[in-house]
């Protein structure tokens, strides 16, 4: 596996391909996002990876600012800009209700997410997937995105989001966004 790893070690999807760079999710004000798990820049603790990586698949505790007057809905994305993709892997997506002010560890949980939290389908799953990199490939970062949305989203022809709507349809019917935050962390299989 680590042969691998190291074969693939220059493949990486990149940061162009984040939700956070798309022209739809731009905005002007930021919401400040943290976490009391690890830091800006800094290691992603082991108990948030991948269970197969000896982690919990526990959601890390996050924080943010008061969001701005008139929004509808909080929309958070888990990226891994890293991946040896060909676009970022989705490590959980995610629509909040604007009065939820953080969420504690184990939030993004699929068996009991946290109040006003509303999983959607990350792809393969709902919920939190925590970081898995293959062995060799290097450290990965995963990005924790908030966007604070103007109007509630709408994917399709419906009134509302369907929990199986695809990651790229629910980052595309997104805009309006009145403010966003980013937390930027790392993790490395050893």
């Amino acid at each position: 596996m680590a042969v691998l790893g190291k074969l693939l070690r220059n493949r990486r999807a990149g940061q162009a391909g984040l939700a956070w760079n798309a022209p739809n999710l731009a905005g002007e004000n930021t919401l400040a996002l943290s976490s009391p798990d690890f830091g800006n820049q800094e290691m992603i603790p082991t108990v948030h990876a991948g269970k197969r990586l000896g982690g919990k698949d526990l959601s890390p505790a996050l924080a943010w600012d008061a969001v701005p007057a008139g929004t509808a809905q909080l929309l958070l994305v888990i990226e891994d800009p890293d991946a040896p993709t060909a676009v970022p892997n989705n490590h959980g997506i995610a629509l909040l209700d604007p009065s939820v002010t953080g969420l504690a560890q184990g939030g993004l949980d699929i068996e009991s997410p946290a109040a006003g939290v509303r999983l959607l389908s990350a792809g393969s799953r709902r919920g939190y997937r925590g970081p898995a990199p293959r062995k060799g490939h290097g450290p990965h970062r995963y990005v924790f995105q908030l966007f604070a949305l103007a109007e509630p989203l709408v994917v399709g022809a419906g009134s509302a989001v369907p929990d199986s709507a695809a990651p790229r349809d629910v980052l595309a019917a997104a805009g309006g966004v009145l403010a966003r935050g980013r937390l930027d962390g790392f993790y490395e299989r050893a």
